[in-house]
This record gives C-alpha cells, sequence and structure tokens, in this order.
C-alpha cells in the first residue's frame, strides 16, 4: 500500500482533531473583520483559494488568495496566512521574510523543525496531518479544516461524509476516461483546481479546472465519449444535462465538497496503479520547492 492511499484514509480522523485544536488556535488566526491575504505554493494555494472565498462568503471579512509568488506587496492587509506543509518552501520564506514587521503573519505547517517556525509571526502546527507522499493530501484537507472550524463552518457531518467518501465504490467507468474536468463555484472553485492537480500529479491524467458557469463559454467544447465532468458542491441549472448530451459522464454527489475531494484522490491513486505509476513520487517533483540562491 502507498503512502498517499495510507494518508488518504487517515482525513477523517485529522479533521476531527483539526476542529478539536481551532478554538486553543483562534489568537493566531484571523479575527473577523481583518483584511487578510491566504498565500501558498501548488496544492496549498488551491487550498488558499477555498479558505479565501469561504471566509468571505460566511461574512468575516476581506480576503485574497495569492500563489506566494505572486504576492502584491503594494496593498495592505491585517494579516497574511501562509499554508506550507514542508515549511521549507522558498517563495513562502522569502515572503514571511519580507513582511516582517509590516504585516502580522501566521504559518500552518507540519514540520516543527523547519525554517517557518521563526518566520512567521504565529504558527499552528499540525504534525499529526504531516505526510511522506510527495503528494499532498491529507495536510491540505487537515489544514483546511482546522480554518472552517475557525469561522464556525464545520460540522461532524462534514467528518461523517469523509468516511462514506472512503467507503463508497467510485462511479463505474473513470479508471477509462481519457480527460477530467473538474467545475466549482465559489469556495469550492479552489477544492476543484485542486483535484485536477492532483490528478496530474499521481497518475499523470489530463485535467482542467474552471468556475462551473464559466465552463459553458467554451470548455464544454472538449466534452465527448471518454471524458468526465466532475462537479464540487450544486450545479448550475441545466448543466449536467448539457454535459450529459455531449456524451461525456457528468459525476457529482450530495457529500460535502471536502469530502467530495476525498473520491477524487482515491480515483487518482487508482489510476496510478492501474498505469503502473508510483503516486507517491511524481516525475519532476519533490516535497518542497527549495531554489537555490542566484
Amino acid at each position: 500500500m502507498s503512502f498517499v492511499e495510507i494518508e488518504t484514509a487517515s482525513q477523517p480522523e485529522c479533521w476531527r482533531r483539526a476542529a478539536e485544536l481551532a478554538p486553543s488556535q483562534s489568537a493566531a488566526l484571523p479575527a473577523t473583520g481583518e483584511r487578510i491575504a491566504v498565500v501558498g505554493c501548488g496544492t496549498s494555494f488551491y487550498m488558499a483559494q477555498a479558505y479565501a472565498a469561504l471566509r468571505e462568503e460566511s461574512g468575516q471579512g476581506e480576503s485574497d488568495a495569492f500563489a506566494a509568488s505572486e504576492f502584491p506587496f503594494g496593498r495592505r492587509y491585517d494579516r497574511v496566512v501562509a499554508l506550507t506543509r514542508s515549511g521549507t518552501t522558498t517563495e513562502v520564506l522569502d515572503l514571511l521574510g519580507r513582511l516582517r514587521d509590516v504585516t502580522r503573519t501566521v504559518a500552518i505547517t507540519a514540520d516543527p523543525n523547519t525554517p517557518v517556525m521563526t518566520a512567521a509571526d504565529d504558527v499552528v502546527v499540525l504534525d499529526f496531518a504531516d505526510e511522506q507522499s510527495v503528494v499532498q493530501t491529507r495536510f491540505a484537507t487537515t489544514a483546511f479544516t482546522l480554518l472552517r472550524a475557525h469561522l464556525g463552518v464545520h460540522t461532524d457531518a462534514v467528518v461523517r461524509d469523509a468516511e462514506t467518501a472512503l467507503a463508497e465504490p467510485l462511479p463505474e467507468g473513470l479508471l477509462d476516461c481519457t480527460q477530467f474536468t473538474f467545475l466549482g463555484r465559489g469556495w469550492t472553485a479552489g477544492l476543484a483546481n485542486e483535484a485536477a492537480l492532483k490528478m496530474k500529479e499521481a497518475s499523470l491524467s489530463w485535467t482542467e479546472a474552471y468556475p462551473a458557469m464559466e465552463y459553458r463559454h467554451g470548455p464544454i467544447s472538449i466534452a465527448t465519449t471518454g471524458t468526465a465532468t466532475w462537479m464540487f458542491g450544486a450545479a448550475p441549472e441545466g448543466l449536467d444535462d448539457q454535459v450529459l448530451s455531449t456524451g461525456a459522464r457528468w459525476v457529482e454527489s450530495g457529500l460535502d465538497p471536502l469530502a467530495e475531494l476525498i473520491r477524487v484522490q482515491r480515483l487518482a491513486i487508482a489510476r496510478a496503479e492501474a498505469a503502473g505509476i508510483d503516486p507517491d513520487s511524481p516525475r519532476h517533483l519533490t516535497r518542497s520547492v527549495v531554489l537555490a540562491d542566484a
């Protein structure tokens, strides 16, 4: 069994622990009304997108999300949240260094023995969600659960949906699809981006992701027999019928969108195994991107 398979299966318990931890970390995390930015790289960037959108949707303050390398230093924020599993990513550490004594920062990480511990003003350590696989699964979703619980919008039903996502069979035919499009709306658009990345990393699948309403404006032309369109959350009215009329598969469920991400993780692992690919070690990738000094 691969590391990523074990780590994927452990997510319900990790989410429970994150939700229990959230109240004790409230001083480090953004307060209601603060104007914040959330940054990360790769998976962490897409989870930053989801959190920022969810925070605004819940009425708790203006929230932007950026790739760490694209942070707009001309803007002013009350707090910047950095998501970094490894605590060593160059772009994140450089950003935190530039914000020192300018903007309060908090890092959420999995490793307490890394430079991020002194680079940020506050640090939340989720070492119980650390991973051996290069491919991120449980750390990203656990960090999101911590933040979601801090917003007051996490419930036990999310964990139960995660258990369902692990237990139920995957929809038939997906292993044989040639292309996958993931769709989201609002905060789930970030999850759709992460789903597309997960399939690319772990199984070398051809994937795309779009805001659901934008899918009609061109991208739907790729839908055909042998492709799949996968919706996170409630779909725009009539979109499922439009996709099905192309011959493509339409995938959705009543699960919480974060739990739905687990189904994609499982599919990525299954496709990797079917193709003889090691899902723990994607080609050209490492656990952390550490750039040498120029």
